[in-house]
């Protein structure tokens, strides 16, 4: 598909300079926003920044990804501007001197692709007027269907986080997935598809949350973000199939998310497990 703003009217470009007046203001987190035509991952875009002595606070955007990962080296696929990519750099571990944050330790960072997953959720639901929910650990649902992934990723001293959302993608585009069925806004019924009040929203609710975790030193409890999270959760109160990093799996109820992010299971033979990674499924 071609990558001309008039190849598709229902699919206008995003512009850099109105994002950047919005949202890059004195005194806010976000200090640099680059929107790219096209790239192959802005979570390594975003990580190379890093390594490269970026400061957090950038966003790094694109109208198209050729080489998108989501979990496990999985290929994350959309069409030119029919949906929202862009990663994010944030240094949690260093001091904020100017905010007067204190490091966050490293326990704690599994926290931020949930944190991600809150502000993505309730931008969904009230600008694009849709339901959704989140599957532990990084996926938002809308209709029991995969309509966004989360892949949180260490960059030397800095984690990045990149977000991959099917907005305005149609039926006939969306990936074929060996997991849950994928969506997008628009098949979703979606009241609204405009990219721009979505992304605005999205990342003024993730520097808002993640202000508040670093001021709480990375207590999500703390913070309100626990409390958040488990509203929004559908995976809790489910029975699931846990796929382990290491090859193994857990088939249970989910009962919380625990303190550490981690999701608590009750297995019939073993009792409690805590799992800070895997894949979910749901199986009712």
């Amino acid at each position: 598909m071609a990558s001309s703003s008039y190849a598709d009217l229902d699919r206008p470009p995003l512009s850099a300079r109105a994002l950047t007046r919005a949202l890059v203001v004195p005194g806010g987190f976000w200090s640099r926003l680059d929107l790219r035509d096209e790239t192959g991952s802005t979570n390594a875009d975003a990580a190379e920044a890093a390594r490269q002595g970026e400061p957090e606070g950038l966003v790094v955007v694109a109208e198209s990804q050729v080489a998108g990962r989501g979990r496990r080296d999985r290929q994350w696929v959309s069409p030119p501007r029919a949906g929202l990519t862009l990663s994010v750099l944030l240094r949690p571990g260093a001091a904020g001197p100017q905010r007067d944050w204190a490091p966050v330790p490293a326990a704690a960072f599994g926290w931020l692709p949930l944190l991600a997953g809150v502000t993505l959720r309730t931008a969904v639901t009230e600008v694009a007027g849709v339901e959704a929910a989140l599957k532990w650990p990084n996926d938002l649902l809308v209709g029991d269907r995969k309509c966004a992934g989360i892949l949180a990723e260490v960059a030397g001293d800095a984690v990045v986080i990149g977000i991959g959302l099917n907005v305005s993608t149609r039926a006939e585009e969306l990936p074929a997935t060996t997991g849950v069925a994928a969506t997008s806004l628009r098949v979703a019924g979606a009241e609204h598809l405009d990219r721009d009040p979505l992304l605005r929203a999205l990342l003024r609710g993730l520097a808002r949350w993640y202000q508040g975790w670093r001021e709480a030193g990375g207590d999500a409890e703390m913070c309100g973000l626990l409390g958040e999270y488990q509203r929004g959760c559908a995976t809790v109160g489910r029975t699931v199939r846990v796929l382990l990093p290491g090859g193994g799996e857990l088939t249970g109820e989910a009962l919380s998310v625990d303190r550490d992010g981690q999701l608590v299971i009750r297995t019939v033979d073993a009792g409690e497990h805590r799992v800070s990674a895997g894949d979910v499924l749901h199986v009712r």
